[in-house]
């Protein structure tokens, strides 16, 4: 049996922002909590993303952190109840969309937060949330349309939340909000959702719809991300970028790999999610050579115009094309904490959607390769 689910509602394409009041009246919020970051409102992107609805006057809680921390939720939470809220407009990347997710979950559900951990089987307890209505202006995470948040916890671990409950009640994507994003952010959240489509492609999980998205969103993002790094201004190339993204947001219900298992230990030492992503991505290949049928692992490389031989060369060229750092030492990550990050990775919930399950000793060796 293989569960198949595409849920949310999206507005895509330019001056979609001007459809944020629609959406959120047919979510049923009167009085959203405006969810973003102070760079965002520093760049005048957030500005323009609210534009339709500025003399709306909504409370905004913009002190998120990246990564978002459960101090911070907390902090959103208060507001969010002093403020008399009914629902949540987060605005930004996934740091911003996850605080958004994790405060509507409190608003309506009885913490702590770690009780929703999904390695600890917490997304069962997970029912229905506050409203959300999401605008991206990155395009990378995916979190607009995806299942998932991540919130570094009090006790320093990133906490992994899934449930179908965390899909946003509808996404506006708007390509015109990433325009101002610069080379080496268009380039790591790029490869993020270049990695969500392609790890997806490569579960074992059944879903023929997925995976015909996920070839689409590969190929797309190949093509266009390179251009959107080198020629930030052009909107069709950010549209396609952002389309990509989209796509591969939605192959996630599939499950992700080693390389976002890997990513996990990286991400608690502050680096940027994408970055290790990229980094770590081309070094994935051997495992998934001698786990992935051969007939996928051919359709996979023809969608990148690859040969099965030389994949991992072809995205490490592709990572050097994005100006991405060249391994994990150059993001000055201790060779000392391989060990540890290796551990961590084999007990995250992405190890189970491998696949074919590592162990510590073999996400060792990727972390050996990828420093």
């Amino acid at each position: 049996m293989s569960f198949i689910q595409y849920i949310a509602r999206i507005q895509f394409g330019l001056e979609s922002r001007l459809t944020i009041p629609h959406e959120l009246e047919l979510a049923g919020i009167r009085r959203p909590l405006i969810v973003a970051d102070r760079g965002l409102e520093a760049t005048g992107v957030l500005a323009r993303a609210v534009e339709a609805i500025e003399g709306s006057h909504y409370p905004r809680f913009l002190d998120v952190p990246t990564p978002p921390t459960e101090e911070a939720v907390l902090a959103g939470l208060a507001r969010y109840r002093a403020e008399g809220c009914d629902g949540v407009l987060a605005i930004g990347g996934g740091s911003a969309m996850d605080a958004g997710k994790a405060i509507a979950l409190l608003a309506t559900h009885q913490g702590p937060l770690v009780r929703f951990l999904a390695r600890t089987g917490g997304s069962a307890s997970i029912g229905r949330l506050a409203p959300i209505v999401a605008v991206p202006t990155t395009a990378g995470t995916g979190s607009e349309i995806g299942r998932g948040a991540s919130v570094t916890l009090d006790d320093g671990e990133k906490g992994v939340f899934l449930s179908p409950q965390l899909v946003p009640v509808a996404a506006v994507c708007d390509p015109e909000l990433t325009i101002g994003l610069p080379p080496r952010l268009t380039a790591a959240t790029g490869i993020d959702a270049f990695t969500h489509a392609f790890e997806a492609f490569t579960s074992a999980a059944y879903n023929p719809p997925a995976d015909a998205i996920a070839l689409d969103a590969i190929a797309r993002i190949r093509a266009m991300l390179p251009r959107a790094v080198s020629q930030g201004g052009d909107l069709e190339v950010r549209s396609e970028v952002m389309m990509g993204a989209t796509e591969a947001a939605m192959t996630t219900w599939k499950g992700l790999g080693a390389t976002h298992a890997l990513s996990m230990p990286f991400d608690d030492l502050g680096l940027h999610h994408g970055t290790v992503v990229g980094v770590v991505l081309p070094h994935t290949v051997r495992s998934l050579r001698r786990a992935v049928p051969a007939e996928r692992f051919e359709r996979l490389c023809a969608a990148l115009d690859s040969s099965p031989d030389g994949l991992e060369d072809d995205l490490l060229a592709f990572a050097r094309s994005l100006g991405l750092p060249g391994g994990l030492a150059e993001l000055g990550v201790d060779r000392g904490f391989l060990p540890t990050a290796a551990a961590i990775a084999e007990t995250t919930p992405f190890n189970q959607t491998v696949p074919r399950r590592l162990s510590t000793a073999e996400y060792l060796q990727i972390a050996e390769a990828a420093w």
